[in-house]
């Protein structure tokens, strides 16, 4: 049987530097997403507890300071550690919800406390799956955010298919798609901070690439969404800072659903397996389109597709 899916897309804006109010706003997009009977559920990048776009944190080369150590150990306090009372929350609401959820956190690791930029999978029963940690932080971020490495390239086979995913500006690195391309994955999550429009080339070109289905997230976040504190330091920005674009797509490239912009959203959409399989007549880039003759990719540490029934 060829499986049709139903997937949501939560394009929505959290409570920016706290952890607990940002916590409710993840469990209302769960039980808006559980009425609206997804099965899978995706939160862009860092939603828990936020994307710190704007602030620099004081950052140069040779020298920190104590305002930016201070604005570090506000976004600190505020990530959560997988295994969390925060995290816990949520995996109860999924338990009752019935789904599947993707959902960027900024992770506090319980070992010296660096952070990374994670992607967690949640099963429907409500326990932790994997999780993803972004390989290679871009720009500033390397400064707040530590580097994965292939143990990370996780990728699920699930009862929705297989299921994998990179965040925000890995997309860019061919070599990381094609870890995930070679594992099989069917449904592509691509949870993001980049709301320009060029972004929707890229997720339009995984999709014909990879053959699967992408779903790509994004946050929609306005200055006035930012703490007081952190106004003066962003006065130059404009009011809307991230606008959104979160898109739904076929193996074949087309549009399902959005791309949404200037708001706040669920965006849904069924994932007909047919087309997938019929995507790959003419091109498959890990099947007949590979030529392993010539080429062939090692990735150190990547784990083998975890079988999960849920």
């Amino acid at each position: 049987m060829l499986n049709v899916v139903k997937v949501g897309v939560v394009q929505a804006t959290p409570v920016l530097f706290d952890l607990e109010r940002s916590v409710e706003v993840v469990l209302s997009w769960i039980k808006k997403g559980a009425e609206q009977n997804c099965e899978l559920l995706l939160f862009p990048e860092s939603f828990l507890p936020a994307y710190p776009r704007g602030l620099t944190f004081e950052a140069m080369i040779g020298r920190r300071t104590e305002k930016g150590r201070e604005t570090w150990l506000d976004y600190w306090k505020n990530s959560p550690e997988v295994d969390s009372e925060a995290i816990r929350r949520i995996q109860q609401a999924v338990q009752v919800a019935g789904i599947m959820v993707g959902l960027g956190i900024t992770e506090k690791d319980p070992i010296g406390g660096s952070l990374y930029c994670t992607l967690l999978y949640i099963g429907s029963d409500g326990k932790i799956l994997g999780k993803h940690r972004k390989l290679k932080p871009t720009g500033l971020e390397r400064f707040i955010w530590g580097e994965s490495d292939g143990s990370s390239l996780i990728t699920l086979d699930t009862r929705l298919g297989k299921i994998g995913g990179l965040i925000c500006w890995e997309n860019y690195m061919p070599l990381a798609r094609t870890a995930l391309y070679q594992k099989g994955v069917e449904i592509y999550l691509a949870p993001t901070a980049d709301s320009r429009e060029s972004w929707q080339s890229t997720m339009q070109h995984i999709a014909l690439e990879g053959r699967c289905f992408v779903l790509a997230c994004n946050q929609f976040v306005r200055k006035s969404d930012y703490p007081e504190r952190y106004q003066a330091e962003l006065s130059q920005e404009p009011e809307i800072m991230s606008a959104g674009g979160s898109v739904i797509l076929s193996p074949m490239g087309e549009v399902l659903a959005g791309p949404l912009w200037n708001q706040e959203g669920l965006l849904t959409a069924e994932l007909d397996f047919a087309t997938l399989a019929k995507s790959k007549l003419d091109f498959d880039c890990v099947g007949h389109y590979s030529r392993p003759d010539v080429f062939q990719l090692t990735v150190h540490g990547q784990p083998d597709t975890q079988k999960v029934d849920r």
